[in-house]
């Protein structure tokens, strides 16, 4: 291990931290079923061993780097979805998150009087309990600033940070998961599959049976020989008048007249004889029972394989904003155009029929590509897929969130600012939110927000666990393992007053109410437990807006229990 460290991680420690992230991403492969140890926690192991191991000390603007890198990116990614949760519709949600963030806060700060614990190990309780993961360097960012912390004695108040967040988050991640998706429907005798079985009947949510595969396709395209005479004569535009008079969504996208191929017209006369290419959502299909109503199936190779498209729009259009998935459907440019998918805050989101499109939602129209093309550009902004990242935004939007976080006032001589890092999750919100109401600035791949957020984050943790893996030992006996307890009561406190408030008082539905307790206390774990319990996405229908309501605000928390504990 001497040869080691002084012919190899000391000269070039940058190796050591490239060593910890492969060992802690596979660390973080260790699950038991939905609950598994992630890769920031692994990372955070992987650097206590290794830095308790091997005591070589990393630079610590390799850390604020990467930490910077990664609150600009979880700003930006939930930046369209927290602004959308301050307007009136998802102001329920929002209030029940503030309530599991506040709640969190209080008794942890109670805690840490209560056990006389400084700033450090008070920021580690807060971030292993509510299991947000960026509490760490927003905590170690302001213990630095504090009057008299300099050198060796902020360096050690700091390495607490990471003690306390090692002892406490697997157990507070595991709580949570156990308690949303196991206790709470068993306490209430549901049934939390059939609850959401039921919610999705009545939503109209898309289906995500598993046992549907992927064979199953909710848009048909078939072609018919028009024999009936029941449409002979009515024209493409009166065909699909009547259908949606009748509740049902069938186009006819093309058809073959006398061997020659035509377009969709809408003025186009029906005659017998036509073979149309015919497009409708399956179950409208069969409702419809085309063989009586216009004539035998054909098999026309050439009239049925048009180019289609899948197209990412990012939803901007002023008319569409707030609209319904109904009402969008409706429109004349929607004919022969479906909404696949529906993506909020960089998820797939499992709408419903009355789901509202939010500025910055990303849908994905499918169809025909002439009819794709104009339908997109009527919701929004097309956005064909790109690799490559708009780093004049990303750049920019750092430098300017960390500018923001500079300026400080002082209270009782203890500096209060945002920070640098506090400065680039806010501007990340901003640019964020900019890029969901322009989307043709800022694109970041899905590839580079991952580099960004969860590379960055498991490199700032890597660097933390290295540089504190020489005092672990010695801080675990100072905190004592009592931490794990009073970590196991601060993680599962806010989350009953958080379920009390929403489902006597809000009156919740209870996969919704669920998904709105996971996100506020941004456990991933969870609300994977919670789909897998109730086989289906349903509860991600709470989880969006908390989720990034919850972000926000225990990120900040970091410095508050700072402030409040020094």
């Amino acid at each position: 291990m001497g040869w080691l460290k002084d012919e190899i991680f000391k000269p070039y420690p940058e190796l050591l931290v490239f060593l910890t992230v492969a060992f802690g991403f596979l660390l973080g492969k260790i699950r038991y079923r939905t609950i598994a140890v992630g890769a920031v926690t692994g990372c955070l192991i992987g650097g206590l061993l290794l830095g308790a191991l091997i005591e070589v000390g990393i630079n610590g603007t390799v850390k604020s780097l990467f930490f910077i890198m990664f609150l600009f990116a979880l700003g930006y990614k939930v930046g369209p979805q927290f602004f959308r949760g301050l307007k009136k519709d998802g102001l329920p949600q929002v209030v029940n998150a503030v309530i599991v963030c506040v709640t969190g806060l209080l008794v942890c700060w109670g805690f840490a009087e209560l056990l006389d614990y400084g700033p450090g190990l008070s920021a580690g309780l807060l971030g292993g309990a509510l299991t947000q993961s960026a509490v760490i360097g927003v905590a170690q960012d302001a213990i630095s600033q504090l009057p008299g912390n300099g050198g060796a004695k902020g360096q050690a108040e700091g390495n607490l940070v990471a003690v306390g967040y090692a002892v406490t988050y697997p157990l507070g991640t595991i709580l949570c998961a156990v308690l949303l998706a196991n206790i709470y429907p068993a306490l209430l005798r549901r049934n939390l599959a059939d609850e959401s079985a039921k919610l999705a009947r009545e939503r109209h949510v898309p289906s995500d049976d598993p046992d549907l595969g992927e064979g199953y396709y909710e848009t048909v395209l078939r072609a018919y020989i028009l024999t009936r005479s029941g449409y002979d004569g009515l024209t493409v535009a009166g065909f699909e008048a009547a259908q949606q008079a009748a509740g049902r969504r069938i186009y006819i996208t093309r058809m073959r007249r006398d061997g020659r191929l035509l377009d969709h017209v809408d003025e186009t006369p029906l005659r017998r004889g036509d073979v149309l290419a015919v497009s409708a959502l399956r179950e409208d299909l069969v409702a419809f029972d085309p063989e009586a109503a216009l004539g035998p199936e054909a098999d026309d190779v050439s009239l049925l394989s048009y180019p289609t498209e899948n197209l990412h729009v990012v939803v901007s259009a002023k008319d569409q904003i707030g609209r319904s998935i109904t009402d969008v459907r409706r429109e004349p440019f929607m004919a022969g155009v479906y909404i696949e998918k529906l993506y909020r805050a960089g998820s797939a989101f499992p709408f419903e029929l009355g789901t509202t499109l939010d500025r910055g939602d990303t849908v994905v129209l499918t169809g025909p590509k002439r009819l794709v093309g104009p339908a997109a550009e009527r919701l929004g902004t097309p956005v064909p897929t790109s690799y490559v990242t708009d780093m004049v935004w990303i750049g920019l939007g750092i430098f300017l969130g960390g500018c923001l976080g500079i300026p400080a006032l002082h209270a009782g001589g203890v500096p209060i600012s945002l920070s640098t890092s506090g400065g680039a999750l806010i501007m990340g919100l901003v640019f964020g939110w900019l890029r969901g109401k322009y989307p043709t600035y800022g694109n970041v791949p899905p590839g580079a927000q991952w580099f960004m957020d969860t590379l960055g984050l498991c490199m700032f943790v890597a660097v933390v666990g290295i540089n504190a893996g020489p005092s672990f030992t010695s801080g675990l006996r100072q905190a004592g393992w009592g931490l794990l307890v009073f970590g196991a009561v601060a993680t599962v406190v806010p989350l009953v007053v958080g379920f009390v408030f929403g489902h006597f008082v809000q009156k919740i539905r209870l996969p919704i109410l669920l998904g709105v307790l996971a996100g506020g206390q941004t456990t991933t774990a969870a609300i994977g437990a919670l789909n897998e319990n109730a086989k289906s996405q349903v509860p991600t229908l709470g989880y969006t807006v908390p989720y990034a309501v919850g972000n926000v605000l225990l990120t900040i928390w970091g410095s508050v229990i700072v402030l409040l504990t020094h």
